[in-house]
């Protein structure tokens, strides 16, 4: 089975986008629908596909001070994009520690599910 994983992000300006992520596979939009869309364009998959859409709440996968600190990165690297240039080496990788917390944290909450709806 195919676990798919939508996270709202928020951007600088305090509009949200979403992140569809499914295994190693990550797509963007603007709608929860969009990212989705664009992240089914990238798989190549005849399985089924259990898709989970994340509410910025802190859970026991991915704590309240991990979100607020991808937050603040993700906003700093937006900055430095936007500028043309780049976080430190420190920055980039928390930046990515906490990417891949959360992407296997979105594994980790699509197995519970997946666990409580056999029962």
């Amino acid at each position: 089975m195919t676990r798919v994983s939508i996270v709202p992000i928020q951007d600088s300006t305090g509009g949200v986008t979403y992140s569809a992520i499914a295994g190693e596979n990550q797509a963007f939009g603007n709608t929860a629908g969009e990212a989705l869309d664009a992240l089914t364009a990238l798989m190549d998959t005849d399985e089924n596909t259990l898709v989970i859409v994340q509410h910025r709440h802190p859970d026991t996968f991915f704590g309240r001070e991990q979100q607020r600190r991808l937050e603040s990165l993700m906003t700093r690297w937006r900055e430095a994009r936007d500028r043309g240039l780049s976080l430190s080496d420190a920055e980039q990788q928390e930046l990515e520690t906490l990417v891949a917390a959360e992407l296997h944290a979105s594994a980790l909450r699509a197995a519970s599910i997946a666990a409580e709806s056999r029962q």
